[in-house]
């Protein structure tokens, strides 16, 4: 036993020895600030997307309020009608640099009415803009700025964003410029709010304010995901935001801008057709919608189609009708004489139509 404990010792104080030799200077030593994990920062995505967001200043004329007493006393014939005056009021948005060129995309309530409109850059470079054309069915408008040296956002495929994407806002909230909030994609294709004609919004947490609207919604590589359009508040004082953004989907505004840039307009697509929403079940026993036609337009694309009223639309281009506005929205997408698959349930019989798309020159309608 005493001969073992003396062959034990020095062989664990030898292991001793040689592990602490491997470690101090053998074996590759890790820096300190290695140990820790790198903390996440979205820096580079700003960085890239920063110089392209500008923040928008317009002047409006506006009515100024009469005074209620002034107006006592022309009732009563003591003083001379008094003239309505106009003063300027100010206000502020933000928008996007979409080409070299120098288009920027905005919403069009940020610059409706404007008499005069200012951009600023990330430089400090400032110029005035003009307006080349607005589209009030989706609130967005698409200025131009005589400048050199553009920096245009890089775009993304907005139809591929999923809930839980990690999302920045930038803008120019209550005049705090080039700001940026840190969100998730919270919703997609929010739709039936009211807002405008055509809903297909992202929903974010992303903390937006006056301000903000315009300004651009990217993705964590500092691509345009959407355009920051408005945010919901509780009601009461302050008109505090509830942590609800909308950002139109920047697919689709692409497509208006380069609509807008080309003809002055957007080229919508046009059916002939109204409808109203049928509501039922599927076959696995849930809510399905479908679209009952109630009139059909002489000469539209409808009627050469052989769509009468009474039908049912129950599919366009094989996918399942789902909502009317989207519905809507979707053919209004189209190009005029591009073709359509619409499928139509007719006394119980289901049967498959192909349309030529026109050309919308009315009122929104499908």
């Amino acid at each position: 036993m005493e001969n073992f404990r003396f062959i034990t010792w020095p062989a664990i104080a030898g292991v001793l020895a040689a592990l602490l030799i491997l470690d101090r200077w053998v074996l590759p030593q890790t820096p300190r600030d290695q140990v820790y994990a790198t903390p996440v920062s979205y820096n580079a995505a700003v960085r890239v997307a920063s110089p392209a967001v500008v923040n928008i200043s317009t002047a409006k004329l506006v009515q100024s309020r009469r005074n209620p007493l002034l107006d006592e006393l022309f009732l009563r014939g003591l003083i001379p009608p008094q003239a309505q005056r106009q003063r300027l009021e100010r206000a502020l948005g933000s928008g996007v640099i979409m080409t070299r060129q120098g288009h920027i995309l905005t919403n069009n309530h940020v610059i409706e009415g404007a008499v005069n409109i200012e951009v600023a850059l990330l430089d400090g470079r400032t110029a005035s803009a003009t307006v080349i054309g607005r589209d009030a069915a989706t609130d967005l408008a698409v200025l131009k700025a005589d400048l050199d040296n553009l920096q245009p956002i890089e775009l993304t495929d907005s139809d591929a964003a999923r809930v839980g994407d990690v999302v920045l806002a930038i803008g120019n909230p209550l005049g705090f410029g080039h700001s940026v909030s840190q969100g998730i994609v919270s919703a997609l294709g929010r739709y039936g709010l009211q807002l405008n004609t055509y809903e297909d919004y992202i929903q974010t947490d992303a903390n937006i304010h006056l301000g903000n609207s315009g300004g651009a919604l990217i993705n964590a590589s500092g691509q345009l995901l959407g355009i920051n359009t408005a945010f919901y508040t509780t009601s009461g004082q302050g008109r505090t935001p509830t942590g609800i953004g909308l950002a139109i989907p920047a697919n689709l505004a692409s497509f208006i801008m380069r609509d807008l840039i080309d003809y002055g307009e957007v080229i919508r697509g046009w059916l002939g057709v109204q409808v109203e929403p049928l509501l039922g079940q599927n076959a696995n026993g849930l809510a399905s919608q479908a679209l009952m036609v109630i009139a059909v337009a002489d000469e539209g694309p409808a009627q050469r189609a052989g769509i009468l009223p009474g039908d049912v639309i129950t599919h366009i281009d094989n996918e399942a009708v789902r909502d009317v506005r989207l519905t809507m929205h979707r053919i209004a997408l189209l190009r005029p004489g591009e073709s359509v698959g619409i499928t139509v349930l007719r006394n119980t019989q289901s049967i498959d139509l192909k349309a030529v798309v026109g050309t919308l020159t009315q009122s929104p309608s499908a």
